[in-house]
């Protein structure tokens, strides 16, 4: 039997497939390991199913050169050096599409709550401040009808675009492949530079991957644009968005509110935005749901195995690999 390392527990429908093959070694602790200890647990292994949460780079590949793929856990795949991987002919996989509707309903969780103060009423609820109704207390903003600006418009980008088309929002996005003007219209999306959507928008939402064209793509200048009642929603990655820039904006009014997701140095939180009422804080939890991550954990399987089987995965990214 091959042998696979997997570095965080995953959901079992996903280890029975693995068990049902290969010998399995799982990390026992529910932490991320370290450099040290994901090479220590690749040695003598075939293969290895890892997490977003994972740095997986040159070092690791040469401490196991007979690694014959890499499964990762995750749409995303900025974890993995991906140019080594391919020189040293080692296939790299990913789970995209199944996170797609999810995603976009932590996206607009975020939206909604940010927007109408939702977290905020809740601790001031159980803190005991509510003395009764008032036409000033936890003033939020209205959503339906608003205009909606979604920065990238890819899988999860058009599902946000039909939650907005249920609000009875006006949708601008921008892209850096801008659609055709038959896809627009179909959409019922309109095109705006990035400066102007973010003039223009009520809620900006960010769902572009991390690239070096944009990293800090929203900073200071970027909430300087904005409306002073504007909302910002990150479910994308963290370093989208400059945190110190965004703790600013927020404590010197200028936008309203942010709900995030993903932070620029996952697990750490800029401190400022700690001690915030304006933003929604969340643990990286756009893909939890027991469904999402058990056809995650069985996409992530269904790759590896498919390598060590010999045929060409599902979901590769980096098929040149399968030409040499």
């Amino acid at each position: 039997m091959q042998k696979v390392f997997v570095t965080r527990r995953i959901p079992e429908p996903g280890l029975e497939m693995l068990r049902a093959r290969c010998q399995v070694e799982v990390n026992p602790e529910d932490r991320v390991l370290s450099k040290e200890e994901i090479i220590e647990g690749i040695q003598g292994k075939d293969a290895l199913l890892c997490l977003l949460t994972d740095e997986i780079d040159e070092e690791i590949m040469d401490a196991n050169p007979n690694l014959k793929v890499i499964s990762n856990y995750a749409v995303g795949f900025n974890n993995i050096k991906v140019a080594e991987a391919t020189r040293r002919g080692l296939p790299i996989t990913n789970t995209p599409g199944v996170l797609t509707e999810t995603t976009a309903d932590m996206a607009w969780t975020l939206l909604m709550a940010a927007g109408r103060r939702l977290v905020e009423a809740d601790k001031f609820t159980r803190a005991g401040k509510y003395n009764g109704w008032g036409p000033m207390l936890l003033l939020g903003y209205d959503i339906y009808g608003k205009t909606l600006g979604l920065v990238g418009l890819g899988r999860i980008g058009e599902a946000m675009v039909k939650r907005g088309h249920g609000f009875g929002m006006k949708i601008l996005y921008f892209d850096a492949n801008r659609r055709s003007p038959e896809e627009e219209k179909a959409l019922g999306i309109e095109y705006r530079q990035l400066d102007q959507l973010l003039a223009e928008a009520d809620y900006v939402s960010l769902h572009v991957p991390l690239l070096s064209s944009t990293h800090h793509l929203i900073s200071q200048r970027e909430f300087g644009l904005m409306k002073e009642s504007a909302v910002l929603v990150n479910s994308a990655r963290g370093p989208i968005v400059d945190e110190k820039a965004l703790a600013k904006a927020l404590k010197e009014g200028q936008i309203a509110a942010a709900g995030l997701d993903v932070y620029e140095n996952e697990p750490a939180v800029e401190p400022e935005l700690l001690g915030l009422e304006n933003v929604i804080l969340a643990p990286h939890i756009a893909s939890a749901t027991r469904e999402t991550r058990t056809k995650m954990a069985t996409m992530a399987a269904e790759n590896l195995l498919s390598v060590l089987d010999g045929k060409v995965p599902p979901n590769i990214v980096n098929p040149e690999v399968f030409n040499k």
